[in-house]
């Protein structure tokens, strides 16, 4: 794939991941095995409240192929096939669910040095179109994305965004929900070698005239811990602490407060993923 402007969903990603990742309010345990034949088989289970359910994937590469099967409690089969250099310059991902025959989705994205363009279309009776489109280099993305209804001829999204990234920073605009939110953001690593980061994130809300403000960090401890916190104009604060306790195994401490309601119970959430 050439290194061009990246996808659209590139577009402010580094804060949103930063705000987002990782942060959980339930309780999660996976495992992961590999075979000699490369075959990937991770078993999870997740509590939450008092739900527990859980999921079985199988994930397999061959050559320029990837193709990932989930089979979750529910007996539903989640199948994705995800193919590079068809075309050269291209990746297309196929999937469906089973057994809704309705859900099947093909995606094709396609790379260039300048642009990059996709199209994703539901493999329906009355299928909806989505597209996005950026063009500008790996440091400075214009883009924008779509979706149409085929069935009503109608327009169910449109986006515009801009991007700028730096080694040391990343700062993103994005005007969204048909024109009726913007979102701005900026991250920015405040050493070196990256291992703390500040990241600040405002969204106003034009037809509630509502603002929302956040700010967060990153700090890595030492190279197995990290710790992550954030907090909103309502009071909400999130916390994270992420530790690796064995070479690819790690554990996710999370929990989030309100500071505005201290009789509030907080939320706590756990996971641990093993992987051999």
């Amino acid at each position: 794939m050439s290194k061009g402007p990246g996808l659209f969903s590139d577009i402010g990603k580094k804060a949103k991941d930063l705000l987002t990742k990782d942060y959980i309010s339930d309780q999660k345990f996976s495992v992961s095995t590999y075979s000699d034949t490369g075959v990937v088989l991770t078993t999870t289970a997740v509590k939450k409240g008092g739900l527990s359910t859980g999921d079985v994937a199988a994930q397999y590469k061959y050559k320029n192929t990837l193709i990932d099967v989930k089979v979750d409690t529910e007996s539903n089969i989640s199948t994705t096939f995800t193919i590079t250099e068809i075309v050269p310059s291209t990746k297309t991902i196929a999937s469906f669910k089973l057994p809704d025959y309705n859900s099947g989705k093909l995606e094709v994205q396609y790379f260039h040095y300048h642009a990059t363009f996709t199209t994703a279309v539901a493999l329906n009776q009355s299928p909806t179109v989505d597209l996005s489109a950026t063009i500008g280099t790996p440091t400075i993305a214009f883009g924008a994305e779509a979706g149409y209804d085929t069935t009503s001829g109608k327009f169910m999204k449109y986006t515009a965004g801009i991007g700028m990234t730096k080694p040391d920073s990343s700062a993103s605009i994005i005007l969204g929900d048909k024109g009726d939110s913007i979102r701005a953001s900026y991250v920015h690593h405040l050493d070196q070698l990256k291992k703390s980061a500040a990241v600040g994130e405002i969204t106003r809300k034009f037809s509630t005239n509502e603002n929302t403000f956040t700010v967060g960090g990153l700090y890595a401890v030492d190279h197995l811990t990290v710790v992550k916190a954030k907090l909103n104009n309502h009071g909400k604060l999130g916390a994270l602490l992420q530790h690796e306790l064995i070479p690819k195994s790690i554990l996710t401490i999370s929990s989030e407060f309100d500071t505005k309601n201290l009789d509030k119970t907080p939320r706590f959430g756990l996971a641990l993923a093993l992987k051999p």
